[in-house]
């Protein structure tokens, strides 16, 4: 049986961060990518950089394409969209899987993640990374795009669109992956918020941090397969 699964990238990425598991998915699976506005040189318009946006591109690609309930692998920022989406459209969803997604926003944890995001501090402490952004997300300026992934995490910090509350009623099975070395995500913040699904798993990955690239790309793919067959065999 052929399985539709959606891939989302994360913050100042593209779905390009994804081509790896692309690859690696077995051949079964009718794979499907695209990028947030404003990344991957799509045009960033204000008013459409934010999670409620993001939210609403997945539900659009959804169902422009006429698919199947999905199954979704969303990476850090990718995996708060899908949660956000499957929040207010959970028929659209057969399961969810997170990594290194960061749960627990406040304004404190915004003002700690959006303290980097300056272009200028960028290109003087990690200048060959400043420069991939710049090129992958061209033509949008650097600073332009820092400046809005910045104000969507105030604004997640000021007015969390995932609460507690709002996960407890969520029926939809998500699996909470985390690096045991992620900072960014949090293995204990990572865990409070899966407690709070009632079909949700949660795996701490050892001596990982948040970085994708730093994940075992065959473990990675293994958890995803292993939860969507797990959800389509109805043990969830």
């Amino acid at each position: 049986m052929q399985h539709t699964l959606l891939l989302l990238h994360g913050a100042l990425a593209s779905e390009a961060q994804l081509k790896f598991l692309v690859r690696e998915l077995p051949p079964f699976y009718q794979v499907h990518t695209f990028s947030f506005s404003g990344h991957g040189g799509r045009p960033l318009v204000a008013g459409e950089f934010s999670m409620k946006h993001f939210a609403q591109e997945i539900r659009q690609f959804i169902q422009d394409r006429l698919l199947p309930p999905v199954h979704v692998f969303g990476y850090s920022l990718g995996g708060y969209a899908a949660l956000s989406a499957a929040v207010q459209w959970p028929e659209l969803f057969s399961s969810i899987t997170t990594l290194g997604t960061k749960l627990d926003w406040s304004p404190a944890t915004a003002l700690a993640e959006t303290r980097l995001l300056d272009a200028e501090k960028m290109r003087e402490k990690v200048p060959q990374f400043a420069e991939q952004l710049t090129q992958l997300h061209a033509p949008t300026p650097l600073p332009e795009l820092l400046q809005a992934t910045s104000t969507l995490m105030r604004g997640l910090g000021d007015a969390p669109l995932l609460t507690p509350e709002k996960l407890a009623a969520l029926e939809v099975p998500v699996q909470v992956l985390v690096g045991e070395l992620d900072k960014t995500a949090g293995v204990d913040a990572s865990r409070y918020f899966a407690d709070h699904m009632p079909r949700a798993t949660f795996e701490i990955i050892m001596n990982t941090p948040h970085p994708l690239e730093k994940v075992n790309p065959d473990l990675l793919v293994n958890r995803i397969a292993r939860f969507v067959e797990t959800v389509q065999e109805g043990m969830i």
